[in-house]
């Protein structure tokens, strides 16, 4: 696969969804967080999002003029309304807000509501360790988890985040869904014509399947921890949006659809300040005690460990893109 230079691609993407209808803001945010995570080896949440996004914002499901805007404001929380447009514009209002008021008050909340899909959850992130602070994020997305004793899905993957910076080293990134594995996972396979592993999925009746086909047409992906996990998803729900008043995840059509109605998804961002409790040396000097007790074990990775080490190649190889996918963004740009 060809290696593309960052700022090429940056600018491919952005050109691409410019042309099917993004603003320039829109566009740029974009495609700075879907380059920053092929960069960081996340290539499900990469460029290859860039076609789905386009056919979202020609067929409506994302509004490409919207603009991001508190609605609410109350000290240490807000509300923004992403207006249906893409989800990195809003996302990244939100933790600007986040962290402007846990610099004044020790503590910061931004809810985000009416939004689309935003990527990975730790890359947005990743200004809130820059400024020194703590960040936990949460995301819905279109229902994919069954409640406990259930079938029908009702919980989305729900992914979360956090983000621990550290003293003179990159920060600790933890970022995952609730889900053993993503849809996106489940789709490569069934277009390769594979079953999925056991332990996956199961079918609209709550049967265990290793088709694809079953766990993608009415069926549910398993959470991880099972109870656990699935109370996790439940938690992450009503965090997204009962609070922000975001559409639930069984009230969204599937993110993969290019036309439908638009996704109106919820996110929440906490942003913490660690003078404003035992103070930054204190958290600092538990940070880096706890990374030592860590490495003291040979084969312990830290989280973000890896992400860093890709992103640093990156910078300075570029980013493979298959020629398929690089086929269709140049169309995309260029019509």
């Amino acid at each position: 696969m060809p290696l593309i230079a960052i700022p090429d691609l940056t600018a491919l993407a952005c050109a691409a969804l410019h042309a099917s209808g993004a603003s320039n803001s829109q566009a740029r945010a974009a495609a700075r967080y879907l380059v920053a995570a092929d960069a960081q080896g996340l290539a499900t949440h990469g460029v290859a999002r860039v076609p789905t996004y386009c056919a979202h914002l020609q067929s409506g499901r994302a509004q490409g003029e919207a603009v991001p805007r508190v609605v609410r404001d109350a000290g240490a929380a807000c509300l923004i309304d992403a207006g249906t447009g893409l989800g990195f514009e809003p996302c990244e209002l939100a933790i600007e807000q986040a962290v402007e008021r846990a610099q004044a008050g020790g503590i910061g909340f931004a809810g985000v509501t009416n939004s689309h899909h935003c990527g990975a959850l730790g890359i947005l992130l990743e200004p809130v360790a820059g400024q020194g602070m703590v960040g936990l994020a949460f995301s819905t997305a279109p229902a994919a988890i069954s409640p406990w004793g259930g079938t029908r899905p009702l919980f989305g993957t729900n992914p979360v985040a956090a983000i621990f910076p550290r003293r003179a080293a990159p920060p600790l990134v933890v970022d995952l869904s609730l889900t053993q594995v993503t849809r996106g996972q489940i789709m490569l396979l069934q277009k390769e014509g594979q079953p999925i592993p056991e332990g996956w999925g199961m079918d609209k009746d709550g049967n265990p399947t290793t088709d694809p086909d079953k766990i993608l047409l009415g069926g549910s992906l398993y959470a991880v921890g099972g109870l656990k996990g699935t109370m996790l998803a439940l938690a992450v729900e009503l965090i997204c949006c009962a609070l922000t008043g975001a559409a639930l995840s069984h009230e969204l059509e599937s993110l993969h659809l290019e036309r439908g109605t638009p996704l109106r998804l919820g996110q929440a961002f906490i942003v913490i300040d660690p003078g404003s409790l035992a103070g930054s040396d204190v958290y600092s000097d538990r940070v880096e005690a706890l990374v030592a007790a860590m490495l003291e074990e040979d084969g312990v990775r830290l989280p973000g460990d890896r992400r860093h080490a890709l992103a640093a190649r990156a910078a300075s190889d570029g980013v493979e893109v298959g020629d398929a996918l690089l086929s269709q963004l140049r169309e995309l740009a260029n019509r």
